[in-house]
């Protein structure tokens, strides 16, 4: 069932630059008292290994690690995608506590849920 308040933002790389558009956007879409949900895809899921995260700061802005710990703080849920932990050689690695591992056929369903989807 469509909500048309609800966003989610999928994260494919790994790209420093491409980490804190879309935290900060679901942030604000919750402040806003939208729906929004977070999915980490492909290399992007290189982000959710333990202290990754942490090693990215960009300007004056927190670190990701900072980013993803408020995102988790406030309720936004944080999809990781199994498919590409395989893809990645990752099957084995375990990711930083809060994202849920989840199928690709997810995806597939939160993107045909939601209100709007924007890709990073």
């Amino acid at each position: 069932m469509k909500d048309e308040n609800s966003i989610l933002y999928v994260i494919t790389t790994d790209n420093p630059e491409k980490q804190y558009a879309p935290l900060v956007l679901a942030q604000t879409a919750k402040m806003m008292d939208l729906t929004p949900m977070v999915y980490y895809l492909g290399t992007g899921l290189k982000i959710l290994l333990p202290g990754a995260a942490a090693k990215i700061k960009l300007g004056s802005f927190p670190s990701v690690a900072e980013m993803l710990k408020k995102t988790l703080d406030m309720g936004i849920t944080i999809y990781a995608c199994e498919a590409s932990k395989q893809m990645c050689g990752l099957e084995d690695a375990p990711l930083m506590t809060g994202p849920k591992i989840v199928g690709a056929g997810t995806l597939n369903d939160l993107a045909l849920d939601a209100g709007a989807t924007m890709w990073f």
